[in-house]
């Protein structure tokens, strides 16, 4: 029997990375919200494994970036990605990464040897089990947060959604009203199903590693790394004939993370603690001492995107909107950027300033970007799972060490091409979305490896570092921001003007320095909530109450002329 009643401005179904950094870009808004998830708690297991800059750049933004830097490895923990026959065994190729202690430190001074030359933030290499409570604690601050209690059904309506959660102990049900319904439910969104969604593109893919049943096991390994004969890494890599095989270091101590796929003799066995035990035992070269933590099995293979991101007042995002293979770790980072964008887009809806564009540009602008992220981790599965190990490869001999040196070239440049992903990180674009103004530009091109800083509408505001030594990101404020690169003028108090009239918090950021005329290449950037470029130009003529309507979701877009330079 359904009991009770509530009613809130958003209700999110799931409470992972997505929902709840959903539910505190919308709280801290002031927009009610409530979270709710059938699970009893935050993720047990390590899963995610990689928080990439990007998405730290918006948990710094969010006020809990050095929160999550903390968690994970030991500061002074090398973030390497090491290649190895067996990991008691021979080395074959590493590509060395720095501890966390010194990210900070090498953002500051640019970090180009890593490849994050633009950065707010470095890229964490911490486990989601730890980010998730990070997550919730602060979700907890803005919002109401309930484990155990799911969606069972909902319906919706010209002005919102009648919810009917449920008890996941007890089987109580009770009512819930809201305006919007996130559905942020997972790989088996019931959400996602109820509404008709389909999931379109690539599944049930077979290669020699990265396509097919894979089993993950949480285990814990006192003498790993006194069995191990070779310089610490946070992933180490099994590659042989018999087993190939991935290990994630969790807390730098005796916790790991292991991931292999089974052979198709294996697939009728009953996965267990005694095939775990075995399937490790061969990956390690000998027998170790291990507690099975837990163990599981999930599917590599998957480059899916709904096809849709929601109807009317219910949307969709995370895993529920998109599936990876994980290669280059993009799904959970996919996930919290879906949340980034909508949660402001959302907020402007219940506070009455957005228009109706405002919620199309949600599916308008993700939906090709999960395309693209999930297009990049497709060629990084392939890459490293269509690869095959040599049979020679572990002799004791001229063709094995010949095996053995041509892999080293192939898995050092392959590692390159997966952990150094700056284009991927920060290279992402909203070109065609209808709450852009475009300047006119063409885009560079969308590379996994390089990314080129432009201001052009559409994408993340390059980063620039200021002479104070604060992150220009430190200074947009919680909403949006004008960043001018010259004195005040008519057409600035014009824009600032206009945004008031719209109910826009409009933070004005003046930096003149040479560096940031030239980063920036115009008088005045527009830059939404999210940190993406709205709008460039020098404000002559271009109607700033025209602007904020087009931005905001009340008009649509059109293309203007290329931004007059500073």
């Amino acid at each position: 029997m359904t009991t009770g009643g509530a009613s809130v401005d958003v209700l999110i179904a799931g409470g992972g990375p997505f929902g709840l950094t959903l539910a505190i870009e919308l709280g801290r808004r002031g927009v009610d919200v409530a979270v709710i998830d059938a699970r009893p708690g935050t993720a047990v297991n390590p899963q995610a494994n990689a928080t990439q800059a990007r998405t730290m750049e918006h948990f710094r933004r969010l006020g809990f970036a050095d929160e999550v830097r903390a968690l994970g490895l030991p500061a002074d923990y090398p973030t390497d990605i090491a290649y190895f026959t067996r990991y008691t065994a021979r080395e074959l190729a590493r590509f060395r990464r720095p501890p966390s202690r010194d990210a900070v430190q090498l953002a500051r001074e640019g970090a180009a040897a890593i490849g994050m030359n633009n950065a707010a933030e470095l890229p964490h290499r911490v486990s989601q089990k730890f980010v998730e409570p990070v997550l919730r604690r602060h979700a907890e601050r803005v919002a109401s947060v309930e484990y155990g209690v799911g969606l069972q059904s909902f319906s919706q309506d010209a002005t919102g959604v009648d919810a009917v959660a449920v008890d996941s102990r007890t089987g109580a049900t009770r009512g819930i009203r809201a305006r919007y319904l996130v559905g942020g439910d997972g790989a088996r969104s019931l959400v996602r199903r109820e509404l008709g969604i389909r999931l379109a593109g690539e599944t049930g893919v077979t290669r020699d590693f990265m396509g097919g049943r894979m089993v993950a096991v949480h285990l814990r390994a006192r003498g790993f790394y006194h069995a191990v004969p070779h310089d610490r890494a946070w992933m180490y890599w099994a590659f042989n004939t018999e087993r190939r095989s991935w290990v994630a270091a969790v807390n730098g101590v005796d916790e790991f993370a292991f991931h292999t796929q089974l052979k198709p003799d294996e697939e009728a066995q009953d996965v267990g603690p005694d095939l775990a035990r075995r399937l490790f035992d061969q990956v390690m070269g000998r027998s170790i001492a291990i507690e099975l933590l837990s163990v599981d099995t999930w599917i590599a293979g998957h480059a899916l995107v709904a096809d849709r991101f929601g109807d009317g007042r219910v949307l969709i995002g995370g895993d529920a909107a998109h599936l990876f293979t994980p290669a280059g770790g993009l799904g959970y980072n996919t996930a919290v950027e879906d949340a980034v964008n909508l949660g402001w887009k959302l907020a402007a809806l219940v506070r009455g300033v957005g228009g109706p564009a405002l919620l199309d540009s949600y599916e308008a602008e993700r939906r090709p970007l999960a395309l693209r992220n999930t297009g990049f981790a497709r060629q990084l599965a392939r890459s490293i799972g269509e690869f095959v190990p040599d049979p020679a490869l572990e002799r004791d001999d001229a063709e094995g060490e010949a095996a053995r040196a041509a892999a080293a070239d192939y898995l050092e440049a392959h590692a390159r091409r997966e952990f150094n992903i700056p284009g991927i990180t920060f290279g992402g674009r909203y070109d065609a979305s209808p709450v852009i103004l475009s300047d006119g530009l063409a885009p560079t091109a969308d590379r996994m490896d390089v990314y080129e800083p432009s201001a052009s509408p559409g994408g993340r505001l390059p980063h620039l570092w200021l002479d104070d030594g604060a992150s220009i990101y430190d200074r947009l404020g919680p909403d949006w921001a004008l960043i001018a690169t010259q004195d005040a003028s008519d057409e600035e108090r014009a824009i600032a003007d206009a945004a008031g009239a719209a109910g826009v918090a409009l933070t004005i950021v003046r930096v003149t320095t040479p560096e940031a005329r030239s980063l920036y290449a115009a008088p005045f950037v527009l830059v939404r909530p999210d940190q993406i470029v709205a709008w460039r130009g020098d404000g002559r003529g271009i109607g700033a109450t025209g602007m904020f309507d087009t931005v905001l979701g009340r008009a649509a877009a059109v293309a203007r002329p290329a931004a007059a330079r500073a």
